[in-house]
């Protein structure tokens, strides 16, 4: 049996997975974080894009977009509290595009740098969230 790390992954909306991991690869602040069973406690913010969850049952891994928020890693429990989390399979790639385009349309046009910063926010939402797609696109083929 596999040596693992019970995970939880929750959204304001809902859970959106719960279960044992070999592994696990979060997007946080300082770059991309790999956290195996016994890893040393830890706390840290989570920025836009892929959290990839490899299961003890799953050759592949299970891909959720998530758009922010914190990783608490514990002994025997890793949990992620996100802004917002997608499961891979429901990410519309259409949708991530036109909010690309909008944003980026917005930054040239800005009235005021709030506008500026929010639209720098949903353009790297956008871009994060186009990247898992891509990523889970190769992961299928």
């Amino acid at each position: 049996m596999a040596n693992t790390v019970h995970i939880d992954v929750v959204s304001a909306e809902a859970s959106i997975f719960a279960g044992e991991a070999e592994f696990i690869v979060v997007p946080a602040s300082a770059g991309e974080v790999g956290i195996f069973p016994n890893h040393a406690p830890m706390v840290t913010s989570i920025k836009p894009g892929a959290l990839r969850i490899k299961t003890a049952d799953n050759a592949e891994e299970t891909l959720i977009f998530i758009s922010g928020g914190l990783l608490e890693v514990q002994p025997g429990l890793i949990t992620v509290l996100a802004d917002t989390a997608v499961r891979g399979h429901d990410l519309d790639e259409a949708k991530a595009i036109m909010a690309k385009e909008a944003a980026e349309e917005a930054m040239k046009n800005r009235n005021s740098d709030m506008d500026y910063a929010k639209a720098q926010a949903e353009l790297s939402e956008a871009v994060a969230q186009i990247q898992a797609i891509e990523r889970l696109r190769k992961t299928k083929h």
